[in-house]
């Protein structure tokens, strides 16, 4: 397998993994940190990694650094050791990193990180720096920043190396430092907000995730750069060096933790070929089943995501709410624009009954919005939706696909937001869906869907007022209906489809009132049974 180009299951599979190691590890670390220290409280240690000589760093010289790896040949990083690789996943689990020797430890720095090994999954050794005052110094690998059981193998530490980092400040209380972001793994990145656990994930580009001129690139980022920032500051930023077969690139993140956490990132791009299938800021999430397909499953929980359905605000004042589907095949969708404002896999049901799993705790699976910083110019928001039988695979993906390719030799640059909460910062500016609903009608021919649409003063208080315009790309639409929801305060729009078997039902519902969009506009793709 190589290390920048995959198949899309294989890397699902091991990001799925990788999803519980940074959980695994702190609550390794942590309950390490806390029997030697005797509190949770996290008090100034003797500083533990070694860092090499200075040198001048800022975002210049990064990018200087990625234009000049872009004119050379791609060569592939070196793989750690095949006994670092071979390790199982219990044997994983025996070694983590002693947070007590966590960058910038020692120091009033108002952001520290803890490095993350390579092995096992990660199998490609990242360099990381620190940076203060414009001079950068390489940390250098040592096993002793690690703790181990007494079950863990004795392996050469020239093995492995570092594979990633997690970044720690104060998010919920004042001296006590908590994990808030992950960069591990390709160029895969997570970030939660306030009382939040890790769901989706990010990366810093998507390259042939459409399959039409070959399998999937996954380029890496190859070094990151960590800035210490001053005591009580708000943001903490991180700079990344991006490599792969067709670009590289220089990343900085830009990130204030709380709820949400929001993470400004400027992004420029070298590609070494021509680029037509590739996509900006994109997004990867799980789904498995909700009320829209729960029949397919025999599970006791009442829905199993990390997101549960794409939001667009479109340029020509939309807002768009396509509920998420787990497919019998893999399935494209995109949705054409100009001037968008904003996307996301968001999670909107938080309520454990939405799943009824104490352990998962799916309803604190941070959202993630897309808000563009300057104009994207023309292209679409596609949405990648994988087959998956359980909740282990990342079968989701959401990014911007502009219409102008990337020229070889070219220098490409993007700014956004990514806004990791609850809910979209456009929320509220009309009535949003609340739940998706269908089933086989019992005395009649078709298929109903509900769409609950939630509380909202342009709703009115009048419901006869309110229009529900329905339509199919394909069969029939019957029955339309507007009525009250009195379980939520909020309105029901209820419409018949008649579809023709086998062939995809494009369905979209929008809720008017005097001529006026007063409901998220409602799409889902449908096949006839």
């Amino acid at each position: 397998m190589s290390g920048s180009v995959m198949s899309r299951r294989a890397l699902l599979g091991t990001l799925s993994a990788l999803g519980l190691m940074p959980q695994l590890v702190r609550a390794e670390g942590e309950a390490a940190t806390a029997a030697a220290e005797g509190a949770t409280v996290i008090e100034p240690k003797t500083f533990g990694v070694k860092l090499g000589d200075p040198l001048p760093f800022s975002r210049a010289t990064l990018e200087a650094e990625a234009k000049a790896l872009a004119a050379a040949d791609y060569v592939p990083p070196p793989e750690v050791s095949s006994e670092w690789r071979d390790l199982t996943y219990d044997q994983f689990r025996e070694i983590w990193f002693d947070t007590r020797n966590g960058l910038f430890r020692d120091s009033d720095s108002a952001v520290r990180a803890d490095l993350f090994i390579a092995g096992l999954y990660q199998t490609h050794e990242v360099e990381v720096n620190a940076v203060k005052d414009g001079m950068a110094r390489r940390v250098a690998f040592d096993l002793g920043l690690y703790d181990t059981t007494d079950r863990f193998p004795q392996l050469d530490p020239a093995g492995t190396g570092f594979s990633g980092i997690r970044l720690l400040g104060e998010l919920v209380e004042p001296t006590v430092f908590q994990e808030y972001a992950v960069f591990q793994g390709a160029t895969y990145f997570r970030a939660i907000g306030k009382e939040q656990i890790y769901g989706l994930s990010a990366r810093g580009l998507a390259i042939g995730t459409t399959g039409a001129n070959g399998p999937e690139e996954f380029p890496l980022f190859r070094a990151y750069w960590v800035e210490a920032a001053a005591a009580g500051s708000a943001e903490a930023v991180v700079h990344a060096l991006m490599d792969g077969p067709s670009a590289t690139g220089a990343y900085t993140f830009r990130i204030r933790k709380g709820l949400p956490t929001v993470i400004e990132v400027e992004a420029t791009v070298y590609p070494r070929v021509e680029l037509t299938d590739f996509g900006i800021a994109p997004e990867t999430s799980m789904f498995l089943f909700n009320d829209l397909n729960r029949i397919k499953f025999d599970d006791f929980r009442e829905g199993v995501h990390d997101s549960d359905g794409l939001q667009i605000a479109n340029g020509a004042g939309e807002i768009l709410w396509r509920p998420l589907r787990n497919p019998e095949r893999v399935e494209m969708s995109g949705f054409g624009d100009t001037g968008l404002r904003g996307f996301g896999l968001m999670q909107r049901a938080r309520d454990p009954e939405s799943y009824l799993d104490f352990e998962a705790k799916y309803e604190r699976r941070p959202s993630l919005w897309v808000e563009p910083l300057g104009d994207w110019g023309k292209g679409r928001v596609m949405l990648m939706e994988i087959p998956a039988d359980k909740e282990i695979y990342d079968n989701i993906v959401a990014y911007w696909q502009p219409d102008a390719p990337m020229a070889a030799g070219s220098e490409q640059k993007f700014s956004y937001r990514l806004y990791w909460g609850e809910d979209a910062p456009v929320d509220g500016l009309v009535a949003r869906v609340q739940g998706s609903r269908t089933g086989e009608r019992v005395f009649e021919e078709g298929r109903i869907f509900t769409i609950d649409y939630a509380p909202h003063p342009a709703l009115g208080e009048d419901i006869s007022a309110l229009e529900a315009r329905v339509s199919t790309s394909s069969g029939e639409v019957k029955g339309v209906q507007v009525k009250p929801n009195p379980a939520t305060g909020g309105v029901r729009v209820a419409a018949t489809f008649l579809m023709p078997e086998g062939i995809p039902a494009e369905l979209r519902v929008e809720l008017w009132r005097d001529a006026v969009r007063v409901g998220e506009v409602w799409l889902y793709r449908w096949f006839g049974a």
